[in-house]
């Protein structure tokens, strides 16, 4: 078990790099399998989800070497399409590793894909697509068996924009015969980056970053050495931290156009927001401004991944702000948490009315999940007194030394590990 153990009220100052996407760099991962060669990714982020990536690749019979953040992944040995579920419920987007096992194997078996519990995260999306594209599904007794021998290329329209599912049939029809198409594919900047990853393998993809992806399948793919794109969410994280505890930040390694949603909401609520390049300063010298409505939608809209985050920075603006929530139920799990800690929040039907008040006190708080945790480390660095954020490996799932990073901006954060 582990803690932070933070002494908040400091204002928050200085300079951090963001590092790379956790997003990006899991579906990259697995996308590793698909040039049976060497591939070289820089600014991985040392955080647990890659850590089970590594596992499942090993599993699979690649050799894996990662010095700092680089990491180097040989798939060139191959030799197993099966991933048991003691990997695969560890993490929801292990999910990604059948589209890629499939497009080089043809068979693939894994078990169903666990992580934070948000609510309904259906995989019935990938399997109603790999349907459509031939594959062959045989689910029972915990595992899900499927055949891609008779894929045949074709246009798929997805219900539901989603990333996952759209990230599963690029690795898929990426190596077959034919043109597939995903029509109301994800425009993730995350998608983009895996675009990016395929073809420089050698892949002919095209039209990531809108809602049509062309996938013109080759016979096979090469080395490759690729920079993971910057992560967004920790972006936002920090700057979500700063309008709660104060502070003058520069963020260098963003891309600002991914965190336009974050920029444009805090800007509305009083932060001065400056972007130059690859970097930005936000500064946030008083009590901001509520932020009236916000309601999470698919990109470019404002993403669920820094919801969490950003209901913790409304708990003590001045005023009531309104946040509706689309994508999952279960993702205001960190309300009773922050209630623990003087908030004002009412919740119900994806709905979370927050009525700011003045401070936030210091509590015994557990993190329910990934983006959770992050927020009550957030509430906790605005707040007076000390505050013991338990349950932090669900944050190490994403967020690379949290404790290091905010300590280095003046923040009082400390890990403890207990029974280890």
């Amino acid at each position: 078990m582990s803690a932070y153990i933070i002494n908040g009220g400091n204002y928050l100052s200085g300079e951090v790099r963001i590092g790379g996407a956790k997003n990006s760099v899991l579906p990259i991962m697995a996308a590793s399998l698909l040039n049976l060669s060497e591939s070289i990714l820089l600014d991985c982020p040392c955080i647990s989800d890659v850590d089970i990536s590594v596992e499942i690749l090993k599993s699979l019979g690649c050799k894996v070497f990662r010095d700092g953040n680089t990491a180097v992944v040989d798939s060139s040995q191959i030799n197993n399409f099966e991933i048991p579920p003691h990997l695969m419920n560890k993490m929801r987007s292990s999910f990604i590793f059948l589209g890629a096992m499939l497009g080089i194997g043809g068979k693939a078996v894994c078990g169903y894909p666990g992580g934070c519990e948000l609510g309904a995260r259906p995989i019935d999306m990938h399997l109603k697509a790999f349907k459509k594209l031939g594959v062959a599904i045989n689910e029972g007794g915990g595992y899900i068996s499927c055949d891609s021998s008779r894929f045949k290329a074709c246009k798929v329209a997805l219900d539901f924009p989603s990333v996952g599912a759209t990230e599963n049939i690029m690795l898929l029809a990426c190596k077959q015969k034919g043109t597939t198409t995903i029509i109301n594919a994800a425009r993730e900047p995350e998608i983009v980056d895996l675009q990016s990853f395929l073809n420089s393998m050698g892949a002919k993809i095209s039209g990531a970053g809108s809602n049509k992806i062309k996938i013109e399948g080759v016979a096979s793919l090469n080395s490759v050495k690729k920079r993971i794109m910057p992560d967004r969410i920790v972006a936002a994280t920090v700057m979500f931290a700063a309008s709660a505890a104060g502070g003058n930040i520069t963020l260098k390694n963003v891309n600002c156009s991914h965190i336009e949603s974050i920029i444009l909401l805090l800007q509305s609520c009083g932060a001065d927001i400056y972007t130059h390049g690859d970097s930005l300063d936000i500064i946030c010298s008083k009590r901001l401004r509520a932020a009236d409505t916000l309601r999470t939608m698919p990109y470019p809209g404002f993403p669920t991944d820094a919801q969490s985050q950003a209901v913790a920075a409304f708990t003590t603006m001045e005023g009531t702000s309104i946040v509706k929530e689309t994508i999952f139920e279960n993702r205001f799990n960190q309300a009773s948490e922050l209630k623990k800690m003087g908030a004002d929040i009412t919740i119900g039907d994806r709905l979370a009315v927050i009525k700011g008040v003045k401070r936030l006190y210091g509590a015994h708080v557990y993190a329910p999940d990934l983006r959770g945790g992050a927020a009550l480390v957030i509430a906790a660095l605005g707040a007076k007194g000390t505050t013991v954020v338990d349950n932090i490996h669900y944050i190490d799932r994403g967020y690379e030394s949290l404790d290091k990073m905010f300590s280095a901006l003046g923040g009082d954060i400390q890990r403890k590990d207990f029974y280890e």
